[in-house]
Formats: C-alpha cells, sequence, structure tokens
C-alpha cells in the first residue's frame, strides 16, 4: 500500500459521482423548504400555516450536530448516502400520493418531515464522504465543482420544478375568461341581483368552460355608503361559504389540523391584540374616513355544465391590466379564489369589484377568470422528483468507491467518542465573547427570515390582496434563475472582497447589503407594478444583496470554529444559523395576515435593526480572512 493514497475498490473519478452527489444534496432541501411554501400558496393554505409549519421543517437542521454521532457510529458513509436517496424517493412520492386526497395537509406535511431528516441525515453523511473519498489535493480541487452543482440544485428546484408545475397548471385548467369593468360618473347606480335569482345559462353539450355574468360590467362613480357596502359584504360572503365556492371539504381538514381549539386565554388575550394591531397598523383598504366609500359590483361566475370528476376546479380572479383604481376588494371570501364542483357548479361564486373614493373620471380595467388542475400540476412534480431520486439511489449505489477509512466507529470506541462529543460542546461554549457570537448567529438574518417566507406568496397573490399576482411560472422564473444567479455573483463578489481586505473591513458594508435591499419589497407591494421587468430588477437587487451581505454570515462562522474541533464547532454554528431562521418564520405569516404585505414589509425593515446591532458587538481579528500574501525571502 503507497503512503497518501486512499485505498478504495471500484475506485472512480470524483467527476464520476462529486457532481451528482452534491446535486441530489441541495435538491431535498430546496423543496423543504422553498417548494413546499409555492405548492401550499397554490393549494390554498393561509400564510400564516405555510410560514409555521414549514418553519417547523428547520428542525432536523437544527439538531444536526447531535445527530452525526449516530451516522458515525452506524454502518457507512456510503451505506447512509445511498438509503436516504432511497427514503428521500419514498418521501417525495408520498408527497405525490397524499396531494389529492382528504388531509391533504396532515399527511403532505408528514411527508415533507421524512423529507427534512432525510436530507438533513444524507448532508452529514455526503460531506463525511467528500473527504474519506477523495485525497487532500483533489478536496481542494473539486470544492468549486460541488459548490457549483449545489447551486445548480437551487436552480432546479425554485426555477425549473415550479415552471414545470406552473405548465401542467396552464396545460390542464379551462380556458380563460376575461371581463371588461368599466367606471364612469355617468352610470346610473345599478341593483344588485341576488345570487340565487340569476338566471344561469347551462350547455351540456359544449365543453366546459367558465361562464361570467355580465360579460361586461358597468359602475358608477357616485359613492356608496359604508353601511351599505357592509350589508353587501355580509351577503356575498355567506353566500360563498354556504355554496362551498370559498371552502372545500378537504381544506376544513386542513384547517382543523392547522388551527387550534379557541382557548379562554386566545379569547381574553390574543383576539383583542390582534383587533387592535389589524385595526391600528393593518391595511384595509376599502374603509376610508368619510361616510361613504367606493362604488362597487358584482361579478358572477359559474361553469357551462357540471365537472365529470370529483375534483375540485378552482378559479382565480384577479385584475389582468388597466386602472388599479379598479380592484377586487380586498376582503376574505370576496371571489379571489373560488372552488367548484359537481354540487355547485351553477351556483354563481360571487366576486365585488370595487372604484377607489377618489375616481371622479371615466376608467377601465379588465379582469381575468383562470383554472388549472392545481392538484396534477404538484402531482406530476413530485412523481418526476421520486423517480430522480430512485435513478440517483441507483446510479450511486453502483459508481460511489468503497474507501478503505469509510467504517463506523467500534463499540468499544463508541464512550470515547460520546465523551469527545460532550466535551466538543463545552469548548464552543467556553469561547471568548461567546454571547455575542450567539447573539450574532440568531440575529443577523432577523429580517430575511421572515421574507424568505412570505417572498413567494407576496409574488403569487393577487394585486387586490397585496401580491403582485404573477402565475406559478413567472414566479419559478424570478426566483429560480434571475434570483438564484443574482445571489451567485453577490455571493462570489463578497468572497473575493474578503480575501483582499478582510472580513473586518467588509463587515458593516456587508450587514448594510443583507438588508438595505429588502426596500424593494416595501416598493413593490405599495407600487404593486405590472412590469414583469421591474419586478425581476428587483428582485434581483435585493437577492444580490443577501448573497454578497450572507458572506459576512458565513465567515462568522469559520471564524467561530477556528481552533480545535473545527468541524464539530461549524456543524454547531448551523444548527444556531438553522433555528434563526426557524422562529422568526414560524410567525411571520402570522404577523403578515395581521398588517397586509406592504405594512409587513415596513415592518421587515424595522427588524433589520437588531441585525445591526449585533455586528457592533462582533470582536475581530482584522487580518481574518485576507489572503496570505507570499513571503520572499531574502
Amino acid at each position: 500500500m503507497q503512503s497518501g493514497k486512499i485505498m478504495s475498490k471500484n475506485k472512480h473519478s470524483g467527476w464520476w459521482w462529486v457532481p451528482s452527489l452534491y446535486y441530489a444534496e441541495g435538491i431535498p432541501y430546496v423543496v423543504v423548504m422553498s417548494v413546499s411554501v409555492i405548492m401550499y400558496k397554490k393549494l390554498g393554505i393561509s400564510n400564516t400555516e405555510i410560514a409555521l409549519y414549514t418553519s417547523w421543517l428547520y428542525i432536523p437542521w437544527i439538531i444536526k450536530p447531535f445527530w452525526s454521532p449516530v451516522v458515525e457510529l452506524l454502518r457507512t458513509k456510503r451505506f447512509w448516502i445511498v438509503t436516504m436517496q432511497l427514503i428521500i424517493g419514498a418521501g417525495l412520492g408520498g408527497v405525490a400520493l397524499t396531494i389529492p386526497v382528504p388531509n391533504f395537509f396532515r399527511y403532505t406535511l408528514l411527508c415533507f418531515w421524512l423529507l427534512a431528516f432525510s436530507s438533513a441525515t444524507h448532508d452529514i453523511a455526503v460531506d463525511g464522504f467528500y473527504m474519506l473519498g477523495l485525497s487532500g489535493h483533489e478536496q481542494a480541487w473539486f470544492v468549486g465543482i460541488r459548490s457549483t452543482f449545489y447551486r445548480l440544485a437551487m436552480i432546479t428546484g425554485q426555477g425549473l420544478l415550479v415552471i414545470l408545475a406552473g405548465f401542467v397548471e396552464n396545460s390542464s385548467g379551462l380556458a380563460s375568461v376575461k371581463i371588461s369593468v368599466n367606471a364612469d360618473p355617468t352610470y346610473t347606480i345599478q341593483n344588485i341581483i341576488p345570487a340565487d335569482s340569476l338566471p344561469v345559462l347551462s350547455d351540456p353539450e359544449s365543453d366546459l368552460k367558465i361562464m361570467i355574468y355580465p360579460e361586461e360590467l358597468h359602475i358608477t362613480t357616485i359613492p356608496q355608503s359604508h353601511q351599505k357596502l357592509d350589508s353587501i359584504i355580509t351577503t356575498v360572503k355567506s353566500w360563498n361559504e354556504s355554496t362551498g365556492h370559498v371552502l372545500s371539504d378537504r381544506n376544513e381538514e386542513a384547517l382543523k389540523f392547522a388551527k387550534p381549539q379557541d382557548s379562554s386565554i386566545k379569547r381574553q388575550i390574543l383576539v383583542p391584540i390582534e383587533n387592535f394591531i389589524r385595526k391600528n397598523f393593518g391595511e384595509n383598504r376599502y374603509r376610508t374616513g368619510m361616510d361613504q366609500t367606493g362604488n362597487i359590483g358584482i361579478i358572477y361566475i359559474y361553469l357551462s355544465k357540471a365537472p365529470k370528476d370529483d375534483d375540485d376546479i378552482i378559479i382565480n380572479f384577479g385584475r389582468n391590466s388597466g386602472d388599479k383604481s379598479i380592484f377586487l376588494l380586498q376582503y376574505p371570501f370576496t371571489g379571489n379564489r373560488l372552488i367548484f364542483n359537481q354540487k355547485n357548479w351553477n351556483l354563481p361564486g360571487l366576486a365585488i369589484i370595487q372604484l377607489d373614493p377618489k375616481l371622479k373620471y371615466a376608467s377601465q380595467t379588465e379582469f381575468i377568470a383562470q383554472s388549472g388542475n392545481i392538484s396534477l400540476s404538484w402531482v406530476v412534480t413530485f412523481i418526476f422528483l421520486a423517480v430522480l431520486f430512485l435513478l440517483f439511489f441507483a446510479y450511486h449505489r453502483m459508481i460511489l468507491p468503497y474507501p478503505a477509512t469509510d467504517h463506523p466507529a467500534f463499540i468499544k470506541e463508541a464512550k470515547k467518542y460520546i465523551r469527545e462529543f460532550i466535551n466538543t460542546f463545552l469548548l464552543f461554549f467556553k469561547k471568548e465573547n461567546i454571547s455575542s457570537i450567539l447573539g450574532f448567529l440568531l440575529l443577523f438574518r432577523l429580517a430575511e427570515s421572515q421574507i424568505v417566507k412570505l417572498a413567494s406568496p407576496f409574488l403569487l397573490d393577487p394585486q387586490e390582496l397585496g401580491g403582485l399576482a404573477l402565475t406559478t411560472g413567472e414566479v419559478g422564473l424570478v426566483y429560480g434563475t434571475v434570483g438564484i444567479i443574482a445571489l451567485s455573483i453577490g455571493g462570489l463578489l463578497g468572497g473575493f472582497l474578503a480575501a483582499r481586505h478582510g472580513l473586518k473591513y467588509w463587515i458593516w458594508p456587508m450587514v448594510i447589503a443583507i438588508n438595505l435591499p429588502d426596500l424593494v419589497y416595501v416598493y413593490l407591494s405599495t407600487a404593486l407594478p405590472d412590469s414583469f421587468l421591474i419586478i425581476n430588477l428587483s428582485v434581483a437587487i435585493e437577492q444580490f444583496g443577501y448573497g454578497f451581505g450572507f458572506t459576512a454570515y458565513m465567515l462568522v462562522m469559520i471564524y467561530v470554529s477556528q481552533g480545535n474541533y473545527k468541524t464539530a464547532h461549524f456543524a454547531i454554528t448551523t444548527g444556531f444559523m438553522a433555528l434563526g431562521m426557524m422562529i422568526p418564520g414560524m410567525v411571520s405569516g402570522y404577523i403578515q395576515e395581521l398588517l397586509g404585505y406592504r405594512h409587513f414589509f415596513i415592518w421587515v425593515m424595522i427588524a433589520t435593526i437588531p441585525s445591526f446591532l449585533c455586528v457592533k458587538f462582533i470582536h475581530l481579528d482584522p487580518d481574518f480572512g485576507k489572503r496570505k500574501e507570499k513571503q520572499v525571502n531574502s
């Protein structure tokens, strides 16, 4: 045996397995953390539940430092890799199978929990195998390759997979229907037709299609009293609920699971606080300080005939183009998302269109009703992922080498290993300035941890609810391609500059970069631009700043991990990083639904303050991060 070489059987070049292994490592993480958010939003789960329950999925990455000894003590890294890839494939298949069923929220979450634990275990094994399967020179050579393919996995998850779901959704739905809404001071006030007396024009001989009445809506700019508007809102809400247009059976089950029963503490303390926040800080577009508000009209939506299948047909209704002074009323159960099935296809779902009270001139806006098989789109996407991971399992089971050093720790050494493991934690918490370090790890990303959970819902929600009304495919393009590219460029630039001048020199520009660009969301939620170019540019600015600023976070983690037990201490810092993302993320959806998007993003800017404060108390070596110059012997 030659010294300095890693002996293994079936030895393959790292090119055969490093790229595919790190691509496989990134996919389940981005699916659990990002794709699940978009999927649940499209399936009608509220922002509060999305943020709360998907944030809990950070836990497996938080406990990675505690879980890693199990991987070390039991079986080989190779065994853990191929086994976890098989389990990940099963978990992805489980998501696909449970999306169409009742209680889908509960069962898909269980599958995502399986994916999260399997993915975190897979991460531990892959990083360990990388060091065992390659020589020191090869490890340095492939470090850029592994990072590149991990980023490609991010692009695939946030971009290509979401675009795939959007393509299937658009291809499987009913034809879109547009309606023109015209406002003019010369129109007369029209009486609202009761929904149960509307003559429904069915067409059983033709293809299934969306029907809208009237074909063109005319609304006078003469103001309406608040009292009359409140009465109409109550009537519409009651009708849409009683006919099943706003809540299907499976979503009722999801909400039973997601929302705990009311308690006396909630009724006496939490509800009054919520009402106070909504009244004083929340957005309520239809309310004004005057006795009267903008006039309204009603759109009636139904189907041409009964659907053949038992599946729900979801019709999303919102503004397509034109004057933003004419909008779908921003109020629950007033027509943004209507559900049709065999029981209610001929009972119109109602949508309330309102004029801005300041609108005094003639104007026009186009609205659109769109339908796609949302469940099918995500079933297809997760079946594709399941098949992909079964292929990864088969390929890596065949191609991964068998390093001679890849073996489990001996049982007789287990007690010694566990003692060392405990000592590792004790030494970490004895580090100098540890309280400031922990504050930095938990608070540096306080603002970003909230945006990351609500960015995709904000892009998907209709403008009447404060969102940008992008399609699923457009969100995939914005975040999965433009966003990831900007993020990567920012990260590369941050690493280059930190290597040139050191972390301490760049720490303040980096903390500004990760926080200040969040202002683009304040702009987007205020202006609600229709330009896809402006939206892409805004997200690119925010993601570039995040990539540049996150360099500081990673370098501080490396700085803190210096000394003995570097690998273990770095793993501990990643656990605190995940905890810092999980806790704020859990409540972010709840805060957003209290405040509305615009006020939520203003709150996020306020939440950047702790990031600046915690940096002030971090003590850094001025030379840390600098590239060491070659010394020339005289």
